[in-house]
């Protein structure tokens, strides 16, 4: 039996401590908790100890650069604060995470060294540029391939990312080899496993975790350091496959829509509570590598070739072999689904236009769906949560 109280020796890199020494009820708790603390005291614990820290934005960034470098790259995946600074700096018709994203840096509640956003929609295109005026340190655009079909797209890639951590090496003041990056890609690798072992738990024995704890688990992933992460799952893990919870009546759902904005933490828990969410894109970034990164060779060509070669799908990626509507309809068949909550973030262009697609083929393979918005700061879930109830219903006592 394994022990199911954490203990460690004091370790100043680690940023989480709250976690260790619990049992794992309360370790999920002290997760929980984390990922709603929006002072985010684990990026100031590790500027407390001299580290530099390096914001990314939605949907995917390599951290392995910046991790190479000594840094702690950040998820900025927005939160739930009041835009009282950030209101002024963009139009009224924009998705909220845009406007959370930099109001969380403008608020002061977390500060960093160096800021990377992606032209991913009209929104998320001048929000580097937004972000530059406003801060002096550097704020850069990682132009992803977009067409990544091209024979020339690896190759590209492979010169962005030397072109980025050319940046993230002057901001962090360090020389960072080929061994470097090659050591990085093996820590993340490990991550990359123990992520792919979590959502098996949650495909083929979603009763021994909840949707809001898996949920914090792969989100803490982007707020502290990867080998704290590594170790926090290595522990978690196998205590939660031990565990004793029943099996209960409930209808087996994906989740498609939360590849950018995030839902709040409170509608994946009322989720949760009506229905097995089995699989899922919630912070797919995080996830965006399937499968391990070669670790031999060139490292930054070996990323490069990963992004395009070993990943996931999303709206704003444009990959014809992977046409996204097959892609859900894989996702599906692969985790025994029995519907699909069609999601999007409201005013998010590329998820409101992706769930025609969606709704399509799920009619077309006549698999039931539940079409919905959502936005991360929403408070009130009592008109949702019935209606996914009574969606969720029909199909059970059909």
């Amino acid at each position: 039996m394994t022990n199911n109280t954490f203990n460690s020796a004091d370790n100043s890199t680690n940023v989480f401590p709250e976690w260790r020494n619990k049992d794992l009820k309360d370790a999920l708790c002290a997760c929980r908790d984390l990922l709603e603390d929006t002072s985010f005291p684990t990026v100031a614990r590790w500027r407390e100890n001299g580290g530099k820290v390096i914001g990314h934005f939605q949907v995917y960034f390599p951290e392995e650069l910046a991790h190479a470098a000594g840094a702690l790259p950040v998820k900025m995946r927005g939160t739930q604060l009041d835009s009282t600074h950030a209101d002024s700096h963009f139009g009224s018709y924009l998705c909220s995470i845009i406007k959370t994203t930099l109001e969380v840096s403008l608020s002061k509640n977390i500060t960093l060294d160096m800021f990377v956003s992606h032209p991913i929609c009209d929104a998320a295109r001048n929000l580097a540029a937004i972000w530059g005026r406003n801060h002096d340190y550097p704020c850069q655009i990682l132009y992803l391939p977009q067409n990544p079909n091209s024979s020339h797209s690896v190759e590209y890639l492979k010169d962005e990312y030397s072109r980025l951590l050319e940046t993230i090496t002057a901001v962090t003041g360090s020389k960072v080899t080929d061994a470097d990056i090659t050591n990085s890609i093996n820590v993340f690798n490990e991550n990359r496993e123990l992520m792919r072992d979590l959502y098996d738990i949650k495909r083929e024995t979603p009763w021994l975790i909840s949707a809001e704890d898996a949920y914090a688990l792969v989100a803490l992933s982007g707020i502290i350091p990867r080998e704290e992460h590594n170790e926090l799952l290595r522990w978690a893990l196998p205590l939660i496959k031990e565990r004793s919870e029943r099996q209960q009546d409930r209808i087996r759902v994906v989740f498609e829509g939360a590849f950018c904005e995030q839902p709040p933490l409170d509608m994946v828990r009322m989720l949760g509570q009506s229905c097995y969410v089995v699989d899922d894109d919630f912070l797919i970034g995080l996830r965006w590598i399937t499968d391990d990164v070669p670790n031999t060779g060139n490292p930054i060509y070996n990323l490069a070739e990963s992004y395009i070669e070993r990943s996931s799908y999303s709206p704003v990626q444009h990959d014809n072999r992977k046409l996204k509507e097959e892609m859900l309809l894989t996702r599906v068949r692969k985790s025994r689904a029995e519907a699909v909550i069609v999601a999007a973030a409201k005013m998010c262009e590329p998820g409101l236009e992706e769930q025609v697609a969606y709704t399509y083929a799920l009619d077309e393979a006549g698999i039931p769906y539940f079409v919905s918005e959502f936005e991360e700061n929403m408070t009130s879930f009592e008109g949702i949560g019935l209606q996914v109830e009574t969606f969720l219903e029909n199909i059970l006592f059909a």
